[in-house]
């Protein structure tokens, strides 16, 4: 009788016993409750996706050291698709002999453009006029009008920044500035042609 009894009991409490509480969390009450597959069908399995890395931008030593095979000897599979390439710059020849010098002369014109008309010469007009005839005469790439231009305007600027009004020095800076000016242009010329 207890056998009877403990076989009648254990069902009972089994079918009483607390079910644990299925926890709702924030997908399923977005989605919704995925369903449960029936008992003795098999699981649908969700194909494989792999997970996105990140890829930092350098290189590591190691990839930086490995040369790079030519495109033409690259395995089809790995080739990009050609796209239309932008034309090269063209290539800019080597500096004159006198580029020092002339780069020095601009930044000279550069000054005199701004300490000339600030102490009223007569030709404190004309040395943005000099400058533009220089850079049609020797700014014969990009790069170099622009070398020519950034020295002009470094020489405009340092003596922005400093003067204001018309004082002593300012024309003794205009002074020395109209020899040395001067003495680059004859060396220039003299030396290399002109």
């Amino acid at each position: 009788m207890k056998r009877t009894g403990l076989l009648l009991v254990l069902p009972a409490l089994w079918l009483a016993a607390p079910q644990p509480a299925a926890a709702q969390g924030f997908f399923e009450r977005l989605f919704g409750v995925p369903p449960r597959p029936q008992p003795g069908q098999p699981v649908p399995q969700q194909p494989y996706r792999p997970q996105p890395q990140y890829r930092p931008q350098q290189q590591s030593p190691q990839q930086q050291r490995r040369p790079q095979q030519p495109q033409s000897q690259r395995p089809a599979a790995q080739q990009q698709p050609q796209q239309q390439a932008e034309p090269a710059p063209a290539v800019e020849p080597p500096p004159a002999p006198y580029e020092k010098e002339l780069l020095r002369l601009a930044e000279v014109m550069g000054s005199l453009a701004m300490l000339r008309p600030l102490c009223s010469a007569p030709d404190g007009t004309e040395w943005s006029r000099r400058m533009q005839v220089l850079l049609e005469a020797e700014g014969t790439t990009p790069g170099r009008r622009e070398r020519l231009a950034g020295a002009y305007n470094k020489g405009y600027q340092a003596y922005a920044l400093t003067y204001r009004v018309c004082t002593p020095s300012a024309q003794e800076a205009s002074v020395r500035f109209l020899s040395e000016g001067e003495q680059l242009a004859r060396n220039i010329t003299g030396r290399y042609g002109g």
